[in-house]
């Protein structure tokens, strides 16, 4: 049953002025129909001339019913991550270049944004990927970040393959030489994942696909496991350089010999708002060109 929103939350691309007409815009669609609205900080900072009440993310979280976030991808999925804890959902107006999760064209947000204000929209819900890091190298300090897309563990700046030793729910599966592992969600799999050879997942799926990044031998395959699965990933005692875990392609930590990352599901799952008439296979089709004839 769709609800109605009271407050909205906006978030802006990360420090970029282009932004400002539609955030605008956006604010003057939900003023007039009465709504409370709050523009993150960040995005405030760039465009001073926005005569908007500011909220920093926490704020946001605690106060908003509805986020929208505007720009690409990118901001879509940084905005999940710090949005996940409170459980707020999200929709996305695509400024960027592809627009798979913020999948309303900015050319035609205006009718869709008062559509789904009126209560015609869709929620769907997806989850996060949890990554836990533990470096063996600094007296075992752990560390933690989560990702919407993926969690990638590669090869640092050396020109050269590293070791992993990858164990799920315990069990030792294999070691791979390779340039790295990706480990990535339904919603990531059209993403690096899929450029690196691995399967498009739906994502109503509640599964995992691992992708190994150009490995040594042909055996190497990617496999789709179960998403409930404890998934770990050890830095080989082989290797000849440091590694590097990324998340979401955004935030980047240093691996050493004998490091580890776990990667879980994470429980509080990302709620998305599309149109009515969303569907995913005409995204596949619109941004991928899947199944186009020649």
């Amino acid at each position: 049953m769709a609800v109605s929103f009271n407050t909205v939350g906006i978030i802006g691309k990360f420090r970029d002025t282009s932004v400002g007409e539609t955030i605008s815009t956006v604010h003057e669609i939900l003023e007039k129909r009465g709504c409370k609205v709050l523009l993150d900080e960040v995005s405030a900072m760039v465009l001073p001339e926005l005569d908007m009440q500011v909220a920093d993310r926490d704020e946001i979280g605690e106060q908003a019913d509805l986020v929208i976030v505007v720009g690409g991808d990118g901001t879509f999925l940084n905005a999940a991550r710090t949005m996940n804890e409170y459980n707020v959902p999200l929709l996305g107006i695509n400024l960027g270049r592809l627009g798979f999760l913020t999948d309303i064209h900015s050319e035609k947000f205006s009718g869709r944004l008062n559509d789904i204000l009126d209560g015609d929209y869709e929620e769907e819900e997806r989850f996060l990927l949890h990554g836990h890091f533990k470096y063996e190298h600094n007296d075992g300090e752990i560390a933690s970040s989560d990702a919407f897309n993926d969690i990638i563990v590669h090869k640092g700046h050396v020109a050269r393959m590293i070791e992993l030793d990858l164990y799920i729910n315990g069990q030792y599966v294999n070691t791979q030489r390779a340039d790295g592992l990706i480990v990535s969600t339904p919603t990531g799999s059209t993403a690096y994942s899929l450029s690196g050879g691995g399967p498009i997942l739906h994502p109503g799926l509640d599964a995992i696909v691992l992708v190994p990044i150009c490995p040594h031998t042909m055996s190497q395959r990617p496999i789709v496991i179960n998403a409930d699965s404890d998934i770990e990933i050890r830095v080989s005692d082989k290797n000849h350089g440091d590694a590097l875990v990324t998340c979401d392609g955004q935030l980047n930590v240093n691996l050493g010999i004998g490091d580890c990352v776990r990667i879980t599901k994470k429980k509080t799952p990302v709620r998305m708002i599309h149109p009515s008439d969303y569907n995913y296979y005409e995204v596949l089709r619109q941004k991928l060109h899947w199944g186009h004839r020649l």
